[in-house]
């Protein structure tokens, strides 16, 4: 073996990629002047594939193994560069490292509410997220569609592009469905499958494919979900009469119990009337009872209020203040007028200024109303007579 072969054989090229990232989806191996030297050795491992660019061209693609860099095992670089099988000076190319493994874990979800129209509760705006993951499956159409001449192209260059394509078919699937919104947590398979499917050709388009997708949560505004919580708790409680009653009767065993409160007296004998009521349901007897046991009743809640009392009762409470008139606003040729409180409505329903038929609306209100359809405006067209039949 000559000096020359010895010397060839040194300087051989290595070209390999090891990567540890897991987020690194294509890197560009870097030489000066991109120049290759003929039989050099290329190490490709699996998850990967070596993609050669001669002169802004696609040339070869090659998947894991070891491969002697020759004209024999590149052919379409061989067709390039015309070369013969003596030719030995390096040529000038890129290689393109490609991942092939799955990126796992990418997330996705709706930035806005998507409308949809649910048939229990109406239109309803709902949100959605989950996670999916990506592989390149095409190399060179990879490399040339999204990567172009990028040195080292990551997941997170293109996973918001893809968190687009997923979000856009979500919102066509889950308004197109038809399925009511309390059954889609049932349905997030099936709309995760759909969704696969149908962006899997424009996936395609980039070299890419979507092994999974998974719709994870799918939820309602919290107002709604906040209605939908009183709404569970009305359906736990049952029957809100004997409800009502049970917390009543809590409410005022509490207020006896309170010393001092000047609350006894009056449970007392409002205790024994009911009782008294209820007696009188079963028949004259009954009503004889009633009657001793609500007299009983109240002598002695009248007793204890006057032990109460002498002993130095607290001195009651001062009255609330008084409610605050209603403000209201009246229409008139298109245009809003107003504030007028109830006193001045009065006066203007006697002038003949406000009719029942003029539209007003108060805070609290769904919308503008007819004033002789409002309850609380309903006193001031007692005296006011309504208006004439046609033709009188």
């Amino acid at each position: 073996m000559s000096i020359f072969d010895f010397l060839r054989g040194e300087f051989i090229d290595v070209i390999h990629w090891t990567d540890d990232s897991r987020d690194t989806m294509v890197w560009r191996f870097e030489r000066e002047g991109h120049a290759i030297k003929y039989g050099a050795k290329l190490t490709v491992r699996e998850g990967q594939a070596a993609v050669f660019v001669h002169e802004g061209q696609l040339a070869d693609v090659f998947g894991p193994g070891l491969y002697q860099l020759e004209t024999n095992n590149m052919p379409v670089m061989t067709t390039l560069q015309h070369w013969d099988h003596g030719f030995r000076s390096p040529f000038k190319s890129e290689i393109y490292f490609v991942s092939t493994v799955r990126f796992n874990g990418l997330k996705w979800g709706t930035k806005n509410p998507v409308m949809a129209r649910d048939p229990e509760f109406g239109p309803v705006r709902l949100r959605a997220f989950g996670s999916y993951s990506m592989r390149v499956t095409d190399p060179a159409l990879f490399l040339k569609e999204i990567v172009g001449t990028d040195g080292e192209f990551t997941a997170d260059e293109i996973s918001a592009h893809i968190r687009n394509v997923i979000v856009q078919e979500f919102s066509r699937v889950v308004t197109t469905s038809g399925i009511p919104v309390l059954d889609m947590a049932g349905n997030t398979a099936d709309f995760s499958r759909i969704v696969t499917a149908a962006i899997s050709p424009t996936i395609a388009g980039y070299g890419l494919a979507i092994p999974e997708l998974y719709v994870e949560n799918i939820s309602l505004p919290e107002a709604v979900e906040a209605a939908l919580d009183k709404r569970t708790s009305m359906g736990i409680v049952g029957d809100l009469s004997r409800y009502a009653q049970f917390s009543a009767a809590e409410a005022m065993g509490a207020a006896a119990a309170t010393p001092n409160s000047g609350m006894g007296a009056g449970i007392g004998a409002g205790l024994g009337m009911a009782m008294g009521s209820q007696m009188a349901a079963a028949g004259p007897w009954g009503a004889a009872a009633g009657q001793g046991a609500a007299a009983g009743q109240g002598a002695a809640a009248g007793q204890g209020a006057g032990a109460q009392a002498g002993q130095g009762a607290s001195p009651p409470p001062p009255p609330p203040p008084a409610p605050a008139d209603m403000q209201w606003h009246l229409a008139e040729a298109g245009a809003s007028k107003g504030p007028f409180g109830t006193d001045t409505l009065r006066g203007m329903a006697a002038s003949g200024a406000l009719t029942r038929a003029t539209l007003v609306w108060t805070a609290g209100m769904a919308g503008w109303q007819p004033a002789g359809e409002v309850a609380a405006l309903a006193g001031l067209f007692a005296q006011v007579p309504p208006p004439l039949p046609p033709g009188a």
